[in-house]
């Protein structure tokens, strides 16, 4: 296991690459020079407590908030002053912490909104594909994202993130507030979505359990600083991170 800066981070062929960035809420520091790697075909796990600052960094990286400090790097494109919509079309997707669906549109309209990013290339092939790994959804596609359940909801969220055909897919929190039969399959198609596709995904995640266990690497965030990182099984074993965030996690 390394701290944070080291020979993890040190690699320069990353897919998506953080280097030294602050983010700022008015004067308030919420991100104090983070450095972070995603190499293709990862899946990399952020976990921390609440108000780490984990979810303002997955934002920083699409733009909102922007970096006030540091570098952001995509596919070797510095993307950090991109704007939100410009970065989306670069085949990085995001299925943010709280859903965040349209709830007065239909199913089938939110997985139209996911698909609008490349133009509908393969629309109704990747609704055919998401519908297979969600069959709740294809039940509900005439329904209202409002009208379903929590786990539906995050469903249609990672489905319609799915619909870009990402590169890179970040997730924020998708297990949270769910039942454990919900989280487990979550977390199943997460991992079918590496193995299978090869998608490179990076994972913030509050079940620290279920996100070291899936991760290739992982780090640790506190008060918006990287303080951990290493292998998922370096952090599982680590009696520091087992004290602070694996107490009562496996579900």
């Amino acid at each position: 296991m390394s701290p944070a800066g080291g020979a993890a981070a040190a690699r320069s062929s990353a897919l998506l690459s953080v280097r030294g960035v602050k983010t700022y809420y008015g004067n308030i520091i919420a991100l104090k020079g983070v450095d972070l790697d995603v190499h293709e075909g990862e899946i990399v796990t952020l976990i921390g407590a609440n108000g780490a600052g984990k979810s303002t960094l997955m934002m920083t990286i699409f733009g909102n908030p922007r970096a006030r400090e540091g570098t952001i790097t995509y596919a070797g494109r510095d993307i950090t002053r991109l704007p939100t919509h410009e970065i989306a079309r670069l085949n990085m997707a995001q299925s943010p912490e709280g859903r965040r669906i349209f709830p007065r549109m239909t199913v089938f309209e939110n997985l139209q909104m996911g698909a609008a990013v490349n133009g509908f290339a393969h629309f109704d092939e990747d609704l055919e594909r998401v519908c297979k790994m969600f069959p709740r959804l294809k039940e509900r596609l005439q329904q209202r994202g409002g009208t379903l359940s929590g786990g539906e909801q995050q469903m249609l969220a990672i489905a319609r993130a799915l619909m870009s055909r990402p590169r890179l897919l970040l997730l924020d929190e998708p297990s949270l507030g769910l039942a454990p039969l919900i989280v487990r399959q979550i977390f199943s198609v997460i991992r079918e979505l590496n193995e299978k596709d090869g998608m490179t995904i990076f994972l913030v995640e509050q079940n620290a359990y279920h996100a070291l266990k899936l991760a290739h690497r992982a780090y640790v965030m506190v008060t918006g600083t990287i303080t951990m990182s290493g292998t998922g099984r370096e952090l599982l074993e680590n009696p520091q991170v087992q004290a602070a965030y694996l107490e009562g996690g496996r579900h």
